[in-house]
């Protein structure tokens, strides 16, 4: 062969790898800027081939082939869940956000117990930030503009990706308590006896730690309604675990001694704030409690069952057949 078609044949190669690269190089940094947020979710059991398909739908890459190459330099373990993108962006923020830490939310925790995830996926530093926007008017909730957002966080997943600062993790937090409480009908102006829908939300709290199992929930509910319209204090042993930042176990009557706005045995009436993150059962058994006498309840069973009772005679009884039981 001829040098001088040695030659073309090597331009034309060398042509060609040049359109490929420059190619990739535009799937893989897009012109154009970021487009809108939209939201991709993976299945168990999805591929990162279906993933990419998806991701080429929602306009979030324009070439699977060319992200699934660039899978091949290095891929993310990707879980099972709704992952957030902007359209149109790079491979390399793709691949950041799934793999991205996660805070899952769950109902009955603390704002302390998620700034404790927070702190083993992204450092003590950024959970500290988190914890301070979450006391302070830095994130505001429509249900309490000033103050803690305990309570006011929605439960779920949450990703951590690179450009997510605490106060914009909080605020997505925010955002989705409020859109399950709207999908409850619950909203700032939302009334029920007397309470305000704060109000709601705190007693809601107290309902997710008193009743755990939503069976139990409606019911529980209804105590808590029957003794505010007493007058009298609530005693509910979750609000002094609280007090003392602890989650579950037996109260001592030394703990029922324990100063504080959160102990429902000394100081009537709901608690300043609500006590944990709450579930929408909850929620439901606030805003829709059953009708009933109800003032007492306990655990009568290892399933979590709860019997209610309207005198302290009948509580006394129901404690009888838990003890028996192996409860107490």
């Amino acid at each position: 062969m001829r040098p001088k078609a040695v030659g073309w044949i090597l331009g034309g190669a060398l042509g060609a790898m040049a359109l490929v690269l420059a190619w990739f190089f535009l799937q893989a940094y897009p012109l154009g800027g970021e487009g809108r947020l939209v939201r991709i979710t993976v299945h168990p059991g999805d591929s990162l081939s279906v993933i990419a398909g998806e991701l080429h739908r929602a306009g979030v890459i324009a070439s699977p082939l060319a992200f699934r190459i660039d899978l091949l330099l290095g891929a993310p373990t990707v879980y099972p869940g709704t992952y957030q993108f902007h359209q149109r962006s790079s491979f390399a923020v793709v691949k950041g956000v799934l793999a991205a830490p996660l805070v899952t939310v769950t109902p009955g925790l603390t704002l302390h117990e998620v700034a404790l995830q927070v702190a083993a996926r992204e450092g003590a530093t950024y959970a500290d930030h988190f914890l301070a926007d979450a006391a302070s008017l830095a994130t505001s909730s429509p249900f309490h503009p000033a103050g803690s957002l305990e309570g006011l966080i929605g439960v779920g997943q949450y990703r951590i990706t690179p450009q997510l600062t605490p106060r914009r993790l909080l605020g997505e937090m925010v955002a989705a308590f409020d859109a399950q409480a709207a999908s409850l009908g619950l909203d700032p102006s939302t009334t029920r006896a007397g309470l305000s829908a704060y109000q709601l939300i705190t007693a809601a709290s107290i309902v997710d730690k008193e009743g755990y199992y939503p069976r139990n929930m409606p019911k529980v509910a209804r105590v808590i309604y029957n003794r505010l319209a007493r007058g009298g204090p609530l005693q509910m042993d979750a609000t002094v675990l609280y007090a003392l930042g602890m989650d579950g176990g037996t109260v001592t009557h030394a703990m029922l001694t324990t100063k504080s706005p959160y102990n429902t045995y000394l100081v009537a009436g709901l608690t300043p704030t609500p006590i944990c993150t709450v579930s929408r059962d909850a929620l439901r058994a606030v805003l829709n409690p059953p009708p009933g006498p109800w003032l007492y309840f306990t655990v009568v069973n290892r399933s979590g069952t709860e019997a209610f009772a309207t005198t302290f005679a009948q509580q006394l009884a129901n404690e009888r057949i838990g003890a028996a039981n192996g409860v107490r």
